[in-house]
């Protein structure tokens, strides 16, 4: 071991300088610890001579400590790593190994802390001034976040997170661990029952079992079970349950029903008896039973009354109790209902109650013409005809026989739905206006048959060929002349000319 100089200023720039070397190594080693963590490199820094790789070494070995964790291993492996590298190995395989255990509160990473503040009696390296050196407990003068503690350690202090374990827990380094209640106290569950710990907790497990039907008490002594109280339904419904000693028993209920109910099936509850269905009421004849609970009621069919007097139900004339409103014109009373009726000439409509017209004339029952009226229909002919007394049937009118005028001048002919006018068969025809007749001048026209020797004369309807002379003084107009004029200078004719013919002739012609 190296000697030292008395000179306290030689002693303490010696210390001095080693507890500086230490913090640096400290804040290396965590800065390792802290790469480690998250997964980076660990190679070392060589520009520092003055200290050695803290950061290489606690990054490895904190990354060892991960590695082994996530392999499922434990944290108290024997690896030789040294009381150094050991430290920070079980120190990140412990903080994994308390992350993945549960129940933990607010369980947080450890974080490096700054340095304390220089004190009256402190270094900054974290030793008192004095020779051999003493750590100083940081945790007395540096206070931590609310929710952490502080955890002083050699030369410096640390702020990890306060934890709050749960009942049945306790804190340890590596987080809340399950308290083994039987191992702290082995007589906790009794000398007749065995303890067993849960997590958080413990249960207490007899020695021994008891029979069907009963169980152990607090000290191990077995008890009768009252299954009726313990169990949902021990019995069914229509069963009282009845506990016996290590059993129980179902008795059947025992129920008395009001008249009109019966025991159910099931013999739980009191149900309805239907008379109706069964048959057991008194209805009579044409009423209808209607069930009720625990009674039935007899009623009249729809369309029938009870009679009081007699007790039987009679039909109801529904004609006479609502006149003129069941039905649109005629109403018949049946049994129990009734009926609408219409009158001819009507059909009784689709709602049974109105009634609507009926088309006759689409049955063409007119000869002619028909014509369909409300109710009924009319027949007509059309002109020359008239209607027979059969109300249906035209015939033809004989206007020649029942005309009061004359309609014709000459002959009226009956044809069927009129009449024609008719002529002579000889010397007429018939004029424009279908009623006249105009006689033809055959004369005139040509259509006689007498000789140049006569003359033809017209007459109504015929024609005469007479033989025409003038008397003496008289002269023929023309050969087709019937008339004759007579010679006024006759007297003067018989002075100046000796011919009286030639004289007559010459006046003709002058004439």
């Amino acid at each position: 071991m190296p000697k030292l100089s008395n000179d306290k200023n030689s002693v303490c720039s010696l210390a001095q300088k080693q507890c500086c070397i230490r913090s640096l190594n400290s804040i290396r080693c965590d800065s390792g610890v802290t790469s480690a963590k998250a997964g980076r490199s660990c190679e070392g820094d060589d520009g520092n001579s003055c200290m050695d790789d803290s950061y290489q070494v606690c990054c490895s070995c904190c990354a060892l400590g991960l590695w082994m964790r996530r392999q499922g291993q434990g944290c108290d492996a024997d690896l030789h790593l040294g009381p150094s590298c050991g430290h920070v190995f079980l120190t990140c395989c412990e903080e994994v190994e308390a992350r993945s255990q549960l129940p933990l509160r607010g369980q947080e990473n450890l974080k490096p802390t700054v340095l304390p503040r220089r004190g009256t009696y402190q270094s900054q390296c974290g030793y008192y001034k004095t020779f051999p050196y003493l750590d100083v407990d940081e945790c007395l003068t540096h206070k931590c976040l609310p929710h952490q503690r502080c955890v002083n350690t050699e030369g410096s202090f640390t702020c990890r997170p306060q934890i709050t374990c749960p009942p049945g827990y306790h804190l340890k380094s590596s987080g809340c661990q399950d308290v083994d209640e039987c191992a702290m106290r082995k007589d906790r569950c009794g000398k007749d029952f065995l303890c067993e710990n849960t997590p958080g907790s413990f249960k207490c497990i007899p020695k021994q079992k008891c029979l069907s039907g009963f169980t152990q008490d607090a000290h191990g002594n077995c008890v009768d079970i009252n299954e009726c109280s313990s169990l949902a339904q021990p019995c069914s419904s229509s069963f009282a349950c009845v506990n016996t000693v290590g059993s129980f028993n179902c008795q059947q209920k025992v129920l008395v029903c009001n008249r009109g109910y019966h025991t159910s099936p099931d013999g739980a509850s009191c149900a309805d008896v239907d008379e109706c269905q069964m048959g057991s009421h008194a209805c009579g004849v044409g009423q209808i039973c209607h069930n009720l609970p625990g009674s039935y009621r007899c009623d009249c069919q729809t369309g029938y009354q009870f009679d009081a007097l007699r007790k039987v139900c009679t039909d109801v004339n529904e004609c006479w109790s609502y006149p003129g409103r069941l039905c649109a014109q005629t109403c018949e009373n049946t049994v129990g209902s009734y009926l609408c009726t219409c009158t001819a000439g009507f059909i009784l409509a689709s709602d049974q109650k109105n009634c609507e017209d009926i088309n006759e004339c689409d049955q063409k029952p007119c000869s002619q013409e028909c014509v369909n009226m409300h109710g009924s229909y009319q027949c007509y002919c059309r002109q020359g005809y008239y209607l027979h007394e059969d109300g249906l049937t035209c015939e033809d009118i004989d206007e020649c026989s029942q005309s009061i005028g004359k309609l014709c001048a000459f002959q009226c002919v009956n044809v069927v739905g009129s009449y024609l006018c008719a002529c002579p068969p000889h010397g007429y025809v018939m004029s424009a206006n279908g009623h006249t007749c105009t006689d033809v001048d055959e004369c005139k026209v040509g259509s006689h048959n007498c000789s140049s020797e006569k003359t033809c004369f017209n007459l109504q309807g015929g024609f005469r060929c007479l033989s025409f002379d003038c008397p003496h003084n008289y002269k023929k107009v023309s050969s087709t002349l019937t008339h004759c004029k007579r010679c006024f200078f006759l007297l003067l004719a018989l002075t100046l000319y000796t011919d009286k013919e030639y004289f007559c002739r010459a006046f003709a012609v002058i004439t």
